[in-house]
């Protein structure tokens, strides 16, 4: 899965900007850290796409309580996560 299929896939907005981020190879709580950071710099209207090999479940509620929407899909490859401002 890309970060195209992952926007048709979810409930972000499906035509704008993206930023990749991959934090797969990462251990704890490294992948929390650098999707944080990321989105302190991302453009109003950007999507972060998130890639994970677990749901980032300790990252939803910091998203919730920052403003940020959120939508995952899994496969048996990948989870995605598309982190946009809501």
């Amino acid at each position: 899965m890309d970060a195209t299929d992952a926007l048709r896939s979810t409930d972000a907005p499906d035509n704008a900007p993206t930023r990749e981020l991959d934090v797969r190879a990462m251990g704890p709580p490294k992948p929390l850290t650098e999707t944080l950071e990321t989105l302190a710099e991302i453009d109003d209207g950007e999507v972060v796409v998130q890639f994970n090999d677990r749901a980032p479940q300790m990252l939803y509620p910091k998203l919730e309580d920052r403003g940020f929407a959120y939508d995952t899909v899994e496969n048996d490859e990948v989870t995605v996560t598309t982190i946009w401002r809501a």
